[in-house]
């Protein structure tokens, strides 16, 4: 989603998504010359809850914001599917644990 569609689902100003980003609460990547955020991470007008401390510890294991996007969009048949996707779910603590042991 671009940055204005996910404002608008937020209901909030771009000013505030760009907040988000700089604050660490959400990913912004560009793709084709525009930052965008994906979609499956900001659900029901609001930001997945666990996805904040999940970038925090991503980015302290020395990931940047292309790499946490590629481990949140890694298959894992384990979780099933995604980190990204059970992120949404009841799986949200194991996706915080195996990213909090990428730091050591």
């Amino acid at each position: 989603m671009t940055l204005p569609e996910v404002a608008d689902r937020l209901e909030v100003s771009i000013s505030k998504v760009h907040q988000m980003i700089r604050e660490g609460q959400v990913l912004a990547v560009p793709r084709d010359g525009v930052r965008r955020i994906p979609a499956e991470l900001v659900a029901n007008r609001t930001v997945l809850k666990h996805l904040p401390g999940i970038l925090t510890l991503l980015r302290d294991a020395g990931y940047d914001d292309e790499e946490v996007l590629g481990w949140l969009y890694e298959s894992d048949d384990t979780l099933p599917g995604t980190p990204a996707a059970a992120l949404g779910g009841d799986r949200a603590r194991e996706v915080k644990r195996r990213a909090q042991a990428l730091g050591f």
